[in-house]
């Protein structure tokens, strides 16, 4: 075959090694420093027995000859050692993955000697340090910079903290009061920026310790001012953190996390740092977590406030702006010092400056490695474990739990409030004018998403060419939702491509963000730091700050206390010699709903709520309501508008639409991606919560034309959701059981079919566990509702594998015993009810009978939710059931009236959703009262249209009279 060849005057000369390891941005027709750097390695380096580093020993070998020179007042021999170790691990961690890919392949090509595997990994190593690694390292040329890189900035960013420690030394030596010896330790820590910068702590020969920081350190003075201003007005003993600062970096005090010495000490801590966190409210603070915030005893001391006057950086929504989302974006919340669940695949973990707890199971899996030190050596994943950190305060050897301290926390944030509001004139002026031009580090995603590129960045497809590189790095592109963070890409990439952790900057008085290299993107951002600092100070007052205090209250109760859908058994309420009439429960629903109102955030004409909600039955979180109905603003929807059709209110009705008006956009988005309509699914907390919502909106509130409209959309949606899905849930709360009862509780041709294709596909679902929520219980009831004889019959067949003909034993007071609807004694009476099993029913009734009142009135697993069985049988009739109901209904009241209308949440905390905050208290309320008002708990038809009743005459909070 004839094969073309080049001409034979051309010599052609094959591209340098290098060239492979440039980024599709670089051109460059002179060798980089880092390929310089590689070339000019020592051939043969001493094996030192450290495993994979024994690999990387020319590396550090040439670290050690760039740091030949000696320093006055440094134990140089020490502090060098120190360095090129912390080093050593860092190139390990960089290339741990191609040497050990390179390892396997010469196992498995049988070129290691030595009779134990221990040995041939000896002998890998140690052929690398003796001339081997240069050429490996011109196969993966993208590592050969990866290292040399860092070798490079670690090396310069080290002498340069020598050299400015020389150069200040004398000062120093009057900052720390005495000369503190000879430097024994530079210890880097946290991430590197700007060419491999990053924070160290020195320790001197004396023990005296000092934190280098190679950032300007003016924003750090400011803060401190203000500190002191605040401490004069409010009488507070609130602790700083000395400086030295420098053009461009500077010095400041080491603080040592010490023990309290008392219970009382461990108050004051507390009860200060809820006046640090009114301080950092007010300033926009922002990313206070729990590494930047030392206990020094009795005192709380936040050591990096770099990101003070952060501004908000929206992210477009699906469904627009939305209310709620901006009022947590702009509290107390957004400190980071409150707790904040980290959630993931492994579990979740607090990192918040209230957090850091030890021994926590981080949400997301480290590399570690099986057999090191073996020719067998391989990668894993495994769960991250959380080290102990210094930032709670101690008591004979233990953490304090912050969760135990919620009255001095929120005591001392009242106090600092309360004075920053009174002189709130001083404050917004000079003392914030001086922070104009201080650098303000701008978080624009999150560290651990580009710490989490940079160490995939690391698999050796990405380290032989630079386009596989790149292509990763790009992903920032899809990570970028909105115009802002777009324009940021292109400098996070080049901070990346060094080797760091991407940088960004602005100043309180400036709209601009610099880069890591110093470039200006003038105009970015919305407003500046200063105007919404000065912005929110105008707004302090006694609302704002009730809402903050609530926030503090709801965080601090998604601290890690277990999950139990079981309502504890409260105090015996005294009998009523009357039973309450309806109206009495009319009421006590009415002044929920007014509660309701009352913390309703309105913006952008929508209405929405901040709730906690139970994220994957595992955790609680406080989020802005979604659409859920058992969660979200539909639910709240619901009962507010079955409210306004009892009463006439229309300050109910109208929130009611004010709440909705995000579903459109919502059920588009649905409509356009299949992927997010499956997410949601066909259930109770999906698709068939959200459909039921609308119908009965429908009949509720008649002059919304929009809701017949929204139903067809979302009943398509449903309709047009694929059947093969492996991963979904049958149950009542995600999956086809919801959606069964759902579509039959629905007047519509397209909902007859979706119960026949849902009733069709429970015959061959695989069942859960017991329980109605998420179990077989709800499975069974839900397929006894279907009209059609197969599936009646499966659904008997579900109930009695589940045990729900059995006659529970009754137990006196039944103090361990689950009453709820959604796991326990409620939810398998409904089940035996639909069932016709008298049996279980008849224990039910004994056991109501027997029982206190729940300690909290919730559907999900409190007393309303344990009253649904016995609401239903009172309304067909049942004598003994009514007479119950009568009892229930005054106990339920006498219990409001004592303690409120107690929230299945963690503390009872208030929140406004169906299933376990007010809204459904409410619902429950109608329901004790008007048997014919449909459950919301099993989404029923209405069998009774329920008429008006006589307005009941209550003001609102404008004080208006409906």
């Amino acid at each position: 075959m004839f094969q073309f060849s080049a001409p034979p005057l051309i010599a052609r000369t094959p591209p340098p090694w290098w060239q492979a390891g440039l980024a599709p941005r670089e051109y460059d027709a002179l060798a980089p420093g880092w390929a310089l750097y590689v070339d000019r390695l020592p051939a043969y380096s001493t094996s030192t027995g450290e495993g994979l580093a024994d690999a990387l020993q020319p590396l550090l070998d040439g670290v050690r000859a760039d740091l030949r020179r000696q320093y006055d007042g440094v134990d140089n021999a020490a502090v060098t050692a120190e360095f090129v170790a912390h080093l050593g691990r860092r190139l390990v961690r960089l290339a741990a993955r191609t040497l050990v890919l390179e390892l396997n392949r010469a196992r498995k090509n049988q070129q290691l000697v030595g009779t134990t595997s221990a040995d041939r990994f000896e002998y890998f190593t140690r052929q690398l340090s003796e001339g081997g690694l240069v050429p490996l390292l011109r196969r993966y040329p993208v590592l050969a910079r990866v290292l040399g890189q860092t070798c490079r900035t670690a090396v310069s960013a080290h002498l340069e903290l020598l050299d400015r420690l020389a150069a200040d030394r004398a000062d120093l030596v009057d900052f720390l009061a005495n000369d503190p010896g000879l430097l024994v330790s530079a210890a880097v820590t946290g991430d590197t920026h700007r060419g491999g910068r990053a924070v160290a702590i020195l320790t001197f020969e004396t023990g005296a310790k000092l934190v280098y920081r190679p950032r300007p350190l003016d924003l750090h003075g400011h803060f401190n001012a203000i500190v002191d201003w605040l401490n004069d007005r409010a009488h507070l003993d609130l602790r700083i953190v000395r400086l030295l600062p420098r053009q461009g970096y500077g010095w400041l005090e080491f603080v040592e996390h010490t023990a309290c010495t008392d219970v009382s000490s461990v108050r004051r801590f507390y009860y200060r740092q809820g006046a640090l966190l009114a301080l950092l409210y007010v300033l926009d603070g922002t990313d206070m977590h729990y590494e930047n915030l030392i206990a020094a005893g009795e005192h709380p001391v936040i050591v990096d406030v770099e990101t003070l006057f952060h501004p908000v950086l929206n992210v477009p929504s699906l469904i627009g702006p939305d209310p709620a989302t901006e009022a947590l974006t702009s509290s107390v919340y957004q400190t980071a010092l409150l707790p904040l669940l980290m959630l993931g695949d492994q579990g979740s973990a607090d990192m918040s400056g209230l957090g850091g707890d030890d021994d926590a199971v981080l949400p997301t899996t480290v590399v570690t490695w099986l057999d090191a030190g073996l020719d067998t050596m391989r990668l894993v994943r495994r769960p991250g474990i959380t080290k102990a950190a210094s930032n709670r305060p101690m008591l004979s050897g233990h953490a304090s739990e912050p969760r135990q301290h919620q009255s001095a926390l929120l005591a001392g944030f009242a106090t600092a409030y309360n004075a920053i509001a009174r002189h709130r004139d001083e404050l917004a002026g000079p003392l914030l004018e001086a922070c104009a031009d201080d650098e303000v580090r701008l978080v624009a995603q999150a560290t651990s998403m580009y710490a989490t590129l940079l160490d995939e960045s690391t698999h050796p497809d990405a380290l032989r060419d630079a386009d596989a590189r790149d292509n990763l790095f790009s992903l920032l592109y899809d990570q970028a939702e909105d115009d802002v963070r777009r324009q940021l890409v292109p400098a996070e990439l080049a901070d990346l491509w060094a080797g760091d952790i991407p940088l960004f900057t602005t100043k309180p008085g400036s709209r601009a963000i610099w880069t890591a290299a110093g470039g200006c993107l003038p105009g970015l951002l919305g407003t500046t730091g200063l105007a919404s600092a000065r912005a929110k100070i105008a707004r302090l007052g006694e609302v704002d700050r009730h809402a903050q205090e609530w926030i503090i209250g709801a965080t601090l109760a998604t601290r890690s206390a277990p999950v139990e859908h079981r309502g504890l058994a409260g105090r015996r309420m005294p009998a009523v010699a009357v039973p309450p009439d309806p109206e009495r429960l009319l009421m006590a629903a009415t002044g929920i709903a007014d509660e309701i109102l009352a913390r309703s955030i309105s913006r952008h004409g929508r209405a929405n709520w901040l709730g906690l909600e139970l994220v994957d039955d595992l955790d609680w979180a406080l989020l802005p309501m979604g659409a859920g109905l058992p969660s979200g603003y539909t639910g709240t929807a619901l009962f507010l508008t079955r409210l306004a059709s009892m009463t006439g209110a229309e300050r109910y009705v109208e929130l009611a639409r004010d709440a909705l008006r995000p579903l459109p956009r919502l059920l588009d988005a649905m409509a356009a991606d299949a992927d997010l309509a499956a997410a949601i699914g066909p259930g109770y907390v999906g698709l068939g919560g959200i459909a039921y919502m609308l119908a009965r909106g429908i009949a509720l509130d008649p002059d919304n034309t929009e809701l017949a409209g929204w139903l067809d959309q979302a009943l398509a949606i449903a309709a047009a959701m694929p059947d093969d899905d492996p991963d979904a849930e049958p149950s009542y709360f995600e999956g086809e059981a919801g959606g069964l009862a759902a579509m039959l509780a629905i007047d519509h041709p397209l909902a007859a079919e979706l119960a026949r294709r849902y009733a069709d596909k429970l015959l061959t679902a695989e069942l859960p566990g017991t329980g109605f929520a998420r179990g077989s219980t709800g499975i069974g009831w839900a397929l006894l509702r279907s009209p059609a004889e197969k599936h009646r019959e499966a659904g008997l067949a579900v109930l009695r594998k589940a045990g729900v003909h059995l006659e529970p034993l009754p137990s006196e007071g039944l103090p361990d015993a689950d009453l709820g609807w959604c796991s326990g004694r409620a939810g398998i009476t409904v089940a035996a009810m639909a069932a016709g099993w008298r049996g279980p029913i008849t224990s039910y009734l004994l056991d109501t009978a027997a029982r206190p009142a729940l300690r909290e009135m919730s559907l999900c697993h409190g007393e309303l939710g344990a009253l649904e069985p016995l609401i239903e049988l009172a309304a067909q009739g049942d004598p003994s059931a009514e007479a119950l109901r009568a009892r229930a209904a005054g106990q339920v009241l006498g219990a409001i009236d004592l303690h409120g209308p107690r929230c299945g949440t963690p503390d009872g905390v208030p929140s406004p959703g169906l299933l376990t905050g007010l809204a459904g208290i409410g619902y429950g309320l109608l329901r004790l009262g008007f048997p014919e008002v449909p459950s919301a708990l099993l989404m029923h038809p209405p069998n009774v249209t329920v008429t008006a009743q006589r307005p009941v005459r209550t003001k609102n909070v404008k004080g208006e009279t409906p």
